[in-house]
């Protein structure tokens, strides 16, 4: 047996999770009886909407729900996604060959990975990104090409360039907006520029749509699948857990091109049965029922990205007002530039006790940034805002 996990060969093919240090460290504080607050990761802090919750209930005391579900989802839910979609959207699904929940968008995103890319073959992403953005690639064996994007155009052209240069073309397009941790946003034609280029080369696309309902300011997010011709080399994956506040219930969609929902629905019949099935039914309730919850969840996490910024801003720490997510990306402030982001995230925690996460953990191209999760109310976002606020005007005596 090896000696460690390390040994192990997937395993060798992870870096260190530099987000553990900013736990350990947090974990040590608390247990010290420090009252640290975190706005480390994006975690939603509010209640699931009560409909969905009761229908939880209701179909938990049916003993006909207590059995095996269905891997790619029942047909109800899956219809009811489909429902939505075509409502916000005005894009048309086939609830049978274009769309297949998924027990989050993380099992969606892996596993979709494994289905559909090779050992060697070329998915382009982001830097930074989320995680399983690129380490996803790199468990299925693929080659994660991470193409600098400190905004959409930026990100857009590296892209064109690659497709001109790269000795092989590549396999998948991997992108999300609203963007985390960046919150960049785009509108449409960005998207149809990603399917031109993807139909010309025969590239496929997955976009992650985790924060489909979190626009602010009148944006709206667009579906990449409300481009023409889009289902021909695209999915979306779509989440509730952050429009009804469902993370825990890890509820999610894969929806588009049928070639690739074949494929995971495949994978997936070979590892899993799907969700607990009263879930299901309950997040049915939440997609047909529920938007009124989400245009609640949007404002608070609106008056949330507010405080941050202006409270930032105030305290000398010039930050920017994003359009969608539920983060805040910020440039480490002027004074603290010589620090890594992992060193300047540890400084914050010990001198302000406040948790944020360290850019680096997004990619090399996240070094001086940190993020900042809008997941405290506004007290307690009030309370950190305090602490920084003193934290800064110290350590510029």
């Amino acid at each position: 047996m090896p000696s460690s996990p390390d040994e192990f060969y997937r395993i060798r093919k992870l870096p260190p999770y530099v987000f553990a240090v900013v736990n350990e460290m947090k974990a040590k504080l608390r247990a010290a009886q420090q009252d640290v607050i975190d706005l480390g990761m994006g975690n939603p802090d509010g209640p699931t909407p009560r409909a969905v919750v009761n229908k939880l209930v209701e179909a938990a005391r049916n003993p006909r729900n207590h059995r095996y579900s269905m891997s790619r989802g029942i047909p109800n839910l899956r219809l009811e996604i489909v429902r939505r979609y075509k409502r916000k959207y005005d894009v048309d699904l086939d609830p049978e060959k274009e769309a297949i929940v998924t027990i989050g968008a993380k099992d969606a995103l892996a596993h979709l990975l494994f289905a559909v890319t090779g050992p060697g073959d070329t998915v382009v992403c982001p830097n930074p990104a989320y995680p399983i953005h690129q380490y996803g690639v790199v468990m299925a064996e693929g080659h994660a090409a991470a193409l600098p994007m400190p905004d959409a155009a930026t990100f857009l052209d590296h892209l064109e360039s690659y497709y001109r240069t790269a000795l092989a073309k590549p396999r998948m397009i991997l992108i999300s907006f609203p963007h985390n941790p960046t919150t960049q946003c785009v509108e449409l034609d960005f998207f149809r520029e990603i399917v031109r280029l993807a139909r010309k080369h025969g590239t496929m696309v997955i976009h992650d749509f985790a924060y489909a309902d979190l626009g602010f300011d009148g944006y709206r997010p667009p579906s990449i699948l409300q481009v023409e011709g889009a289902k021909d080399v695209a999915v979306e994956i779509y989440s509730m857990s952050k429009s009804f506040n469902m993370a825990g219930w890890r509820v999610g969609f894969c929806l588009g091109n049928a070639k690739m929902i074949a494929a995971l629905a495949r994978i997936k019949s070979y590892l899993d049965y799907g969700i607990f099935q009263p879930i299901q039914i309950a997040s049915i309730i939440g997609l047909r029922e529920c938007d009124e919850d989400t245009d609640k969840i949007r404002a608070i996490y609106q008056r949330r990205r507010d405080l941050v910024v202006s409270g930032l801003n105030r305290a000398g720490w010039p930050v920017e007002s994003p359009r969608g997510a539920m983060f805040v990306w910020a440039r480490i402030p002027e004074p603290f530039q010589k620090l890594t982001s992992l060193e300047f995230t540890k400084l914050l925690l010990e001198k302000a006790l406040v948790a944020v996460s360290p850019g680096i953990g997004f990619g090399p191209l996240g070094e001086g940034y940190v993020r900042f999760a809008l997941i405290e109310n506004e007290q307690r976002t009030r309370q950190a805002l305090r602490g920084i606020r003193q934290f800064l005007k110290a350590e510029s005596r």
